[in-house]
């Protein structure tokens, strides 16, 4: 008698899109395990980036604001979030895998740093000072944290589509395109543009909560496309990507949804992410702060928590300031917002 789970794959194979990822056509995993009996290979993925413990750190990380004098600003869990839920709807509409999506989008930003992209950056130019050449982005270790920091050492062993899906989900600034490229599978790319659509519009609403803008000032040739409402934003372009890939063995949207969306991402890069209100010196202070942490383990490495998540990094094909390096950039970018502060006021206190 087939098991719960071949028969799960068994349905797949009758209600996805032919250009769907099956999970019993998987790549398969590093190391070879048994299938489980009721959850197929991206079912128990997905079950294994929650219950990690880099996905709890999530709940206290940086997503724009540090430390808001409010509840009601993201996280970047609530981020993960919000960029799962988008992920699946889109995925559902399109008949594509929406176990596969679910997993990538909630181990997307397993690596970020604390304190949001400033800590990305701070990290990244720190970590060129012992290692030139040598650079930090937080897919890459996303990757390396289920690879191998995760369960002692042994990372999470996950499936190659989840993990090619997490190491290339990450935009940076550039255009999205008409044809989204990147990851190797569908579910992949859903993820791409639906991390976009999420930040965007969650960022905007941040902004706007913290008074740095008011929806007044968003650009009215976006607004006319994509709605002036944030859950109009939100529908307008989800019905754009599921409109333009319906049917189609590609993830795209249409040129106007295109143009608004790169719109409203420069609008945020102009007028929140690099403007010097209040929050912003904040933000800089936090990219020093992790600097002077990166700088003290690499000066005191017997600082560094016994454990093998750190000797993970000490153990890999590296040598000298190289591997402390890798260590010391595994523990600080592992750390929560309240955990690196806690850990800078006592190198303060030491001294």
């Amino acid at each position: 008698m087939a098991t719960v789970r071949e028969q799960y794959e068994a349905l797949e194979r009758q209600i996805l899109s032919p250009y769907a990822a099956l999970a019993a056509q998987t790549k398969g995993r590093a190391r070879p395990e048994e299938k489980d009996p009721i959850r197929t290979d991206f079912q128990r993925d997905r079950d294994r980036i929650i219950h990690s413990k880099a996905f709890r750190r999530l709940k206290d990380k940086t997503q724009v604001f540090i430390d808001p004098e409010g509840d009601h600003y993201r996280t970047r869990l609530t981020h993960t979030l919000e960029v799962s839920q988008i992920a699946r709807t889109i995925a559902r509409a399109l008949r594509l895998n929406e176990d596969l999506t679910e997993a990538i989008a909630l181990g997307h930003d397993l690596g970020h740093t604390p304190f949001g992209h400033i800590g990305e950056q701070g990290l990244d130019e720190v970590l060129r000072e012992y290692v030139p050449g040598a650079h930090f982005h937080h897919a890459e270790q996303s990757l390396w944290v289920v690879d191998r920091l995760e369960n002692k050492g042994w990372g999470l062993n996950l499936t190659w589509e989840v993990r090619n899906g997490i190491a290339h989900h990450s935009k940076g600034r550039e255009d999205l395109g008409i044809d989204l490229r990147g990851p190797a599978t569908l579910e992949g790319k859903v993820v791409r543009v639906s991390d976009r659509i999420a930040y965007i519009n969650h960022d905007i609403d941040d902004a706007i909560r913290a008074g740095i803008i008011a929806e007044s000032d968003l650009p009215e040739d976006c607004t006319r496309v994509l709605g002036t409402r944030y859950s109009e934003r939100i529908a307008s372009m989800v019905m754009d990507v599921i409109t333009a890939s319906l049917g189609r063995n590609t993830i795209s949207l249409s040129e106007s949804h295109r143009r608004a969306m790169n719109g409203l991402k420069d609008f945020l890069f102009h007028r929140v992410y690099g403007v010097d209100h209040s929050g912003i010196v904040e933000l800089r202070q936090a990219g020093e702060m992790l600097k002077e942490l990166f700088r003290y383990y690499m000066a005191h490495p017997e600082g560094l928590p016994a454990g093998q998540e750190h000797e993970a990094g000490l153990a890999a094909s590296q040598s000298g300031v190289q591997a402390r390096a890798t260590a010391v950039t595994d523990f600080v970018a592992g750390m929560t917002d309240r955990h690196a502060q806690r850990m800078r006021n006592e190198i303060v206190r030491r001294r």
